[in-house]
């Protein structure tokens, strides 16, 4: 489908002229002749991008943009839209003004009709890319932040990590591996303010101390053997966002260290540099290590562990929630066909009764 371009410009002339040239480059054209007719255009033709006069009867090209940022937030169909203003030299400050009220870019009379086409490209791939962002955005949510369980375990977790999310706490996960301490983590990341800024996984288990502190804070140009360039670090990188330290019980003691510095004062050095580096990070930590049986045996800062531990969650296994069992088997298969989901649906009942059974014959420790 070819992207339609809406023309809105009160000069017959230059608007046949811009018809013209645009339809023999492969765009489909709309025209408007006033403010009021553009925005009733808008309705009914759904274009893809507005060529914009500044100087308009009825209501003005500036009044029509503020008439399109009123219809995005309330939701109306088409409203977001790119915007390009077309201006005469007189009035190149009300165009700086209009790009202040959210124009993509403006061009002066006459327009060059090269450099015209060009500016289309490129904001109708910036909507393209916009809309990929968008999605994708969507599938992330949709994925990480709908936490399966209908046990009251897993509910009350849930309901704690939906209220942290909203502050800007260091969240400690604990559980046993399996028990969804990533899915936890991208949840709290979704729910919270800085879901539009990155989210940084960090293995602490899975590099070398050396690899790993480079993983971290990243290093400056001939900082050793090979760094012919800056390279920023995970925590660099992560600035405004949230950083995800996986297995943080496996972290050597010598960049528990660094990390505690990062936590206090927000600020780190990259490997070979002496410039601070200052950034805004929500740290979440996760392990299956008893963190406190690890600063007994001197494995773990307890220092560090006081500022990972502003809120901890526990996540309970399965084999404690067998109520949950079903609903977990019955997801991956929503769109298989029938048969495979009675099957999946007739073991996943019996295992979970099996599991029910266990956990109510085992012996009850007497009350205190």
């Amino acid at each position: 489908m070819k992207p339609s371009i809406l023309i809105v410009e009160d000069e017959p002339d230059i608007a046949t002229v811009l018809r013209d040239r645009l339809e023999s480059i492969g765009y489909e054209t709309v025209a408007a002749g006033n403010g009021l007719q553009a925005l009733e255009t808008i309705e009914r033709e759904t274009p893809s991008l507005m060529l914009l006069d500044i100087e308009l009867p009825k209501l003005s090209g500036l009044e029509v943009l503020k008439r399109l940022a009123q219809g995005r937030q309330s939701g109306r169909e088409g409203f977001d839209l790119p915007v390009i203003v077309m201006t005469a030299h007189g009035t190149i400050a009300r165009a700086v003004e209009a790009m202040k009220e959210g124009a993509y870019d403006f061009l002066t009379k006459p327009v060059e009709m090269d450099h015209l086409a060009i500016v289309i490209r490129k904001a109708l791939e910036r909507e393209s890319l916009k809309r990929q962002v968008a999605y994708l955005r969507t599938e992330v949510e949709t994925k990480y932040a709908n936490i399966v369980g209908a046990s009251s375990q897993m509910q009350t977790m849930i309901g704690l990590a939906r209220r942290t999310a909203e502050s800007d706490v260091n969240v400690l996960l604990l559980g046993e591996s399996g028990t969804g301490k990533e899915l936890f983590a991208r949840s709290i990341h979704q729910w919270s303010p800085r879901r539009t800024a990155p989210f940084v996984v960090i293995n602490c288990v899975a590099l070398s101390d050396t690899l790993l502190e480079n993983e971290l804070f990243g290093h400056e140009k001939g900082a050793f053997t090979g760094a012919d360039r800056q390279q920023k670090g995970k925590i660099d990188m992560a600035d405004g966002g949230t950083v995800f330290l996986d297995e943080i019980g496996d972290m050597p003691l010598t960049l528990q260290a660094k990390l505690l510095r990062v936590l206090q004062d927000h600020e780190f050095h990259r490997v070979g540099g002496t410039r601070l580096v200052r950034v805004d990070i929500r740290v979440i930590a996760a392990t299956n290590k008893d963190l406190k049986e690890a600063i007994k045996a001197g494995r773990f800062r307890e220092d560090l562990f006081f500022r990972l531990n502003v809120v901890t969650l526990t996540l309970p296994p399965l084999r404690e929630r067998p109520e949950d069992i079903l609903q977990l088997a019955r997801r991956p298969n929503t769109r298989t066909c029938p048969t495979m989901n009675r099957w999946t649906n007739t073991a996943a009942t019996s295992f979970s009764a099996r599991c029910a059974a266990r956990v109510a014959a085992r012996p009850r420790q007497p009350s205190t």
